[in-house]
């Protein structure tokens, strides 16, 4: 399947969706990869795992609209990069989705989750009291999700490993509509930062956005 959801955010900003249709034979010929990505590609498990990885990078290449090779690297911290586009990057996945975020001049952050109940067993690991206190008990799946992608976007944002999600990264109260923005902090040490979180629900998958 092609594109299938793409927002231009501001003038140098944007991030799009893929619905992952294709077998692993169909999306690889898509690439161009050198001898270590394809090493990194066989030592994935098959099956999801490596249809995600294809998936994330076919959809790069759509997003910088280019035919040229990608040098898309992974730094020490797990954070992606590119070294020949002058784009800063935010790749994820989930089920049936990718999702990748783009932008010419500053940090961003995505993340896509498929809704499902499960993620109120786990509210407690990744909201502090004050977050719990204003999820609505009508939507409380949709809200945790949009919560949960909001703080994993602003830590792939971060691009470091020393946040935690409960502790490090506050988010403000706020109504779940299916689509909308809130602010959120992180703070980490001496480093205190404020974001505007965008969220979108789409299909049944939940999208934050930071940038």
């Amino acid at each position: 399947m092609a594109l299938a959801y793409r927002k231009q955010l501001d003038d140098t900003t944007a991030f799009g969706l893929w619905h992952i249709t294709e077998s692993f034979d169909e999306l690889y010929p898509r690439l161009q990869l050198n001898d270590q990505e394809k090493a990194y590609l066989d030592s994935l498990s098959n099956g999801k795992r490596n249809i995600h990885w294809l998936a994330t990078r076919v959809l790069l290449r759509e997003m910088l609209e280019t035919d040229q090779y990608i040098d898309c690297k992974i730094d020490d911290h797990g954070k992606p990069y590119l070294t020949n586009f002058p784009f800063h990057i935010s790749l994820s996945h989930s089920f049936d989705y990718a999702a990748v975020m783009i932008s010419e001049n500053k940090p961003v952050g995505i993340d896509i989750e498929k809704i499902m109940d499960k993620i109120v067993r786990i509210q407690k690991k990744f909201l502090n009291e004050q977050e719990l206190n204003f999820i609505e008990e009508e939507q409380r799946v949709e809200q945790l999700y949009t919560c949960w992608c909001a703080k994993e976007a602003i830590y792939k944002l971060h691009g470091k490993k020393n946040v935690s999600f409960k502790d490090n990264i506050h988010l403000a109260a706020f109504k779940y509509s299916g689509e909308g923005s809130f602010s959120a902090n992180l703070h980490c040490g001496s480093k205190s930062q404020t974001f505007e979180v965008k969220y979108m629900r789409f299909d049944n998958y939940m999208v934050g956005l930071v940038f």
